[in-house]
């Protein structure tokens, strides 16, 4: 019966989808035309959570999409209208299959964030704890689940009727957003990622850092609740002095945190933008928020590791030639020309980041982008596709190299001894 019902429910969807097709269509015939990338992240945006997680992926992703699309899905914003509380307390309820009160003795009504897929609330558990609760849409997954084949289908049509598109294979881009958008729906996998991380902190004897305890007595795959960190995000530098008497410091062991993580665990947090690092109350770094995480091979980790001490000694023919390493290529790729155009870039970059400018979040954004669409660019204009893990590496980088702006302009981050970048 599922099964039916579920038919019926995509059958809908797919109708959806083609009356919002329909009406940006009429629109554009009554003379309401926005440049495409506009167009289509607005379009985006009305088809809902699907499109929406799919304009994120097009904004993080420079290694497979024009720059100008980058840069305007960058706005798609994923901010839904909160969902009723009572709709919220019966999908808890009918998770834990018991009565809420003998799990949690309060939940603010109000939520904490919305997003596509899910509603976060602030609760206590009946043991006293403080806790959040990440609640799933419902339908979020079957919308998904038909969104994504419908996408699919279009794209093995394309591929069929211009086979120049199968260079940037659009159904294994879509087969790659069904992956990572599947994951981001299964709350036990994130509830794993976080005890990965945890034990991965326990293992490197790490007391600096900090990850939300996982209650998998109160956790299933549709809710998760997680120990409520109480602190200030990682830029908010006025706040952090109350927390921390040391900044500097601080950002030094969310960086070290976060590359050890790159050999030590079996995955790197890839989303470590400003709000998913807080400093807690007792001075610790706190990664919150493990629905993105990477998972690089061995090999592809050895030529990044070259790229970094390539970037450490500021060596530019080591850079690009560990870029033809991570890159994928049909033609024979210049070393020597490669290199002089990231030298370029870099003189450009050292130009871009004035110490005594104060910090914007959105401005940083941005900068972080455009050198990564930058450095992308120039691989491709050396005829280099770079896999999307190695532009999730970079992203997670250029985040760290603004921090270390606005928290600690004196650092020297190549130099510095207490960074451990590459052990």
């Amino acid at each position: 019966m599922s099964a039916v019902t579920n038919g019926i429910k995509g059958a809908f969807r797919i109708g959806q989808t083609v009356s919002v097709l329909g009406r940006t269509g009429i629109n554009w015939i009554r003379g309401d035309r926005p440049p495409t990338p506009r167009l289509l992240r607005q379009t985006f945006e009305s088809l809902g959570a699907t499109y929406i997680k799919l304009g994120q992926f097009i904004a993080s992703s420079p290694t497979f999409f024009p720059e100008e699309y980058v840069e305007e899905f960058q706005n798609c914003l994923d901010k839904t209208p909160n969902l009723p509380f009572g709709v919220i307390r019966k999908i808890i309820a009918e998770e834990l299959g018991r009565p809420l009160d003998e799990v949690y003795s309060d939940i603010d009504p109000v939520a904490l964030a919305s997003a596509s897929i899910a509603q976060v609330h602030a609760a206590r558990l009946v043991t006293g704890e403080d806790v959040v609760i990440k609640v799933q849409k419902p339908g979020v997954e079957n919308i998904l689940l038909t969104d994504l084949n419908f996408l699919y289908l279009s794209a093995r049509i394309l591929e069929t009727l211009a086979p120049k598109l199968s260079w940037t294979s659009m159904s294994g881009i879509v087969e790659e957003i069904q992956r990572t958008m599947m994951e981001e729906c299964d709350f036990i996998k994130e509830a794993n990622n976080l005890r990965v991380f945890r034990e991965f902190l326990h293992d490197t004897h790490n007391e600096d850092a900090a990850v939300p305890r996982v209650f998998e007595h109160c956790s299933t795959r549709r809710i998760l609740t997680m120990e409520r960190f109480h602190g200030v995000p990682l830029t908010d530098l006025e706040s952090i002095r109350g927390y921390a008497r040391d900044p500097e410091r601080t950002l030094i062991t969310a960086m070290n945190t976060w590359f050890a993580s790159l050999t030590q665990c079996e995955f790197f947090h890839a989303d470590v933008h400003a709000g998913n690092l807080m400093v807690l109350k007792d001075g610790r770094v706190g990664f919150i928020d493990f629905g993105i995480v990477g998972r690089i091979k061995p090999d592809t980790w050895q030529a990044v590791n070259d790229f970094i001490s390539a970037v450490m000694v500021g060596n530019f023919e080591g850079m690009a030639d560990a870029m033809i390493r991570i890159g994928i290529t049909h033609r024979t790729v210049r070393v020597d020309e490669l290199a002089g155009d990231l030298r370029r870039l870099y003189q450009q970059m050292d130009k871009m980041v004035p110490d005594e400018v104060p910090y914007e979040a959105d401005k940083a954004e941005d900068d972080v982008n455009h050198i990564l669409m930058d450095m992308v660019k120039i691989g491709e204009s050396h005829g280099l596709h770079f896999p999307r893990e190695f532009a999730l590496l970079l992203k997670q980088f250029l985040y760290f190299d603004r921090y270390v702006h606005i928290l600690a302009p004196e650092m020297d981050v190549f130099m510095d001894e207490r960074l451990n970048m590459l052990h």
